[in-house]
């Protein structure tokens, strides 16, 4: 689709050049009928170099394209009217032209949940020290030995401490069992200190965008999700997503940043020798998960019963175990982390897959 509008606007950019090319006698033209003057030729010029200039920028600046697209159209829409004989076809194209710009405002344009992520993470960011001390084996020293092996097989050791980090995804998700999974990408910013968390995802349903928004800040959590980026169909927040959400930031310190669980409440319990159990508290939060590792030291899942499932309008939260088994370690930058993933509900109606990830990126302390 996105070939398809580019295309759309690049043809009626180029018609444009015919209001020009018969203001100044360069073709005759008898379908734009009356006369054009050269004022209005220039006129004509330039909304076809707005509307190719439109054009590229969709493809190449999509967070500002739809600002030189607005312009455009109502140029465009102006000379149409003023030869509306032979032009009126070009309202079609402008109307069409105008919903996707109004889209390209909606999901870019400063009220965006884009515009909106980019803010939260750059106010935390921009007061972030320029480094951090490195990790040492004595810091780790009292941890389970079965974490302490894990911050050595994921580079944590020697590495500087977390401050906060980014990771990228992509992949497919799903409200229940029976629905239909939609493909998604999205980016976090997790900060370890003052703990927050800014989540966003672009996912498709039914062939129409969906934007989600998670924030956790000043210990408080919200979901909002956008159809279109327009028209809202969830929006969450309450002590019980805080909850569910306080056992998201233990799963993303565990698997995207371990070695902040050097600083991090928690609290440990031995369960066997491939298991440990972590005891998080934050606020009024008390969450607990229970971690499984491989022979190789590796973190392959996490499992919680104080997560909260939530209802597809996100108004309900019910209590439901939740786990998160991983595998795949790869390297990003000096680290290794899981590369893949997958969230599963567990009901007393029989376990399912509601989520399925793939790590494509991995920043520990990126700058702005």
């Amino acid at each position: 689709m996105r070939w398809v509008f580019f295309l759309l606007v690049v043809v009626h950019g180029l018609i444009h050049l015919m209001g020009f090319a018969k203001a100044f006698g360069l073709a005759e033209l008898p379908q734009l009928s009356g006369p054009i003057t050269r004022a209005m030729g220039v006129a004509w010029l330039a909304a076809g170099l707005l509307l190719l200039t439109t054009a590229v920028l969709f493809i190449h600046l999509p967070r500002i394209w739809w600002i030189v697209g607005l312009a455009a159209v109502v140029l465009s829409q102006y000379l149409v009217i003023s030869s509306w004989a032979g032009a009126k076809a070009g309202t079609v194209a402008n109307l069409l032209i105008l919903v996707v710009v109004i889209y390209g405002f909606a999901s870019r344009g400063p009220t965006s949940f884009r515009a909106q992520y980019r803010r939260a993470v750059s106010e935390r960011v921009d007061g972030a020290p320029d480094s951090m001390p490195p990790l040492m084996e004595a810091d780790v020293a009292h941890l389970p030995e079965l974490v302490q092996r894990y911050l050595q097989v994921t580079g944590a050791i020697g590495r500087p401490r977390i401050h906060h980090f980014r990771a990228a995804w992509r992949g497919r998700i799903r409200s229940g069992p029976d629905d239909p999974w939609m493909s998604f990408s999205a980016e976090q910013v997790n900060f370890v200190r003052n703990p927050a968390r800014f989540f966003g995802m672009h996912a498709t349903r039914s062939g129409l965008p969906v934007d989600v928004f998670h924030v956790f800040r000043d210990g408080a959590a919200s979901m909002r999700v956008r159809l279109l980026s327009l028209f809202p169909i969830v929006d969450a927040d309450g002590p019980e997503l805080t909850r569910a959400e306080t056992v998201t930031i233990l799963n993303d310190l565990c698997l995207l940043a371990p070695a902040a669980l050097v600083d991090a409440p928690v609290r440990w319990e031995a369960v066997d020798e491939r298991s440990v159990r972590a005891l998080y508290t934050l606020g009024p939060n008390a969450v607990s998960a229970v971690l499984d590792f491989n022979e190789d030291g590796e973190l392959v899942d996490f499992v919680s019963d104080d997560r909260l499932a939530a209802s597809e309008d996100g108004a309900q939260l019910t209590p439901m175990r939740w786990s998160t088994p991983v595998g795949d370690y790869r390297t990003f930058g000096p680290r290794r982390a899981s590369a893949s993933g997958t969230g599963l509900w567990h009901p007393a109606s029989g376990t399912y897959a509601y989520i399925e990830l793939e790590l494509t990126g991995l920043e520990v302390n990126p700058k702005p």
